[in-house]
């Protein structure tokens, strides 16, 4: 494909303002992205500085996006994430980079069991009626599909097993009321993507009404069913769903698909 060229306005055309030169067309020349090694900076969540990009394995890039949660109609919010992580995928490829993009799908937590209900429909028809919906508007703004968009409901069984690890390892557990939490202050490392310490955390923790959990700063990651919700079966007693907090195919399904990622957007 040849490079683009931008042409500046001739002298005295309009669009240029009085006093400002011409450039000429080899200052204007578009070129492609360079692959130096020293070139592309991202910024490191965990270490609080941009370092240089350089990928775990050479010349591949497996990027790993969430996606939406598909209750309702896309909002300016989620656009954002779309253009900007599409412009990451294509600016990476345009270096050369053999790219792996995936952007999970949310398809069951309480808000879409709450809407489907409203709706009086099955929360299956709702998620796949706003996944064309979502993916309408993707192709209204331009944006390329990410390579693969795996859905939460498809993952359980692969949600089931990170879950049943963590309560293997002492990082997980079931409350009295058959929900099992993540145990927050098992993990010492807990909040530094975000640079909090767990003191803080616990300082401003919202205080709940559920004496099942252990600590103010658990979270639900296996919700027991309700009657008429939609559930799985699973090792604790009942059937029941992801919680909020593991919903998103995130790492369960994607290490099915890539094995490592180099860059996430899922905290």
């Amino acid at each position: 494909m040849p490079v683009p060229i931008c042409r500046p306005p001739r002298s005295g055309a309009p669009g240029r303002p009085a006093g400002v030169a011409a450039r000429s067309e080899e200052s204007t020349v578009l070129r492609a992205p360079s692959r130096d090694p020293g070139m592309l900076k991202i910024y490191n969540s965990l270490t609080s500085q941009k370092e240089t990009f350089q990928p775990i394995e050479a010349g591949k890039v497996r990027m790993y996006v969430c996606g939406m949660t598909v209750y309702d109609y896309c909002h300016l919010g989620h656009a954002r994430v779309m253009v900007v992580f599409d412009v990451v995928a294509r600016y990476l490829r345009a270096c050369g980079y053999d790219v792996t993009y995936v952007r999970n799908i949310t398809d069951i937590d309480d808000k879409i069991i709450r809407r489907a209900n409203e709706n009086g429909e099955d929360f299956h028809g709702l998620t796949a009626r706003f996944i064309g919906i979502m993916h309408e508007d993707a192709d209204a703004l331009g944006i390329a599909r990410p390579d693969l968009e795996p859905k939460a409901t498809d993952a359980m069984a692969d949600i089931i097993a990170m879950i049943g690890a963590l309560v293997a390892k002492g990082h997980a557990y079931q409350g009295e009321n058959g929900d099992v939490y993540y145990a927050v202050g098992s993990f010492p490392q807990y909040g530094r993507l975000s640079g909090k310490q767990l003191e803080d955390l616990q300082a401003g923790a919202r205080i709940e009404v559920d004496e099942a959990k252990r600590d103010p700063l658990d979270f639900v990651l296996w919700k027991r069913a309700k009657p008429g919700e939609p559930s799985w079966e699973s090792p604790w007693g009942r059937a029941g769903r992801a919680g909020t907090s593991s919903v998103p195919p995130c790492p369960p399904a994607i290490s099915g698909i890539i094995s490592t990622f180099t860059a996430a957007a899922w905290i």
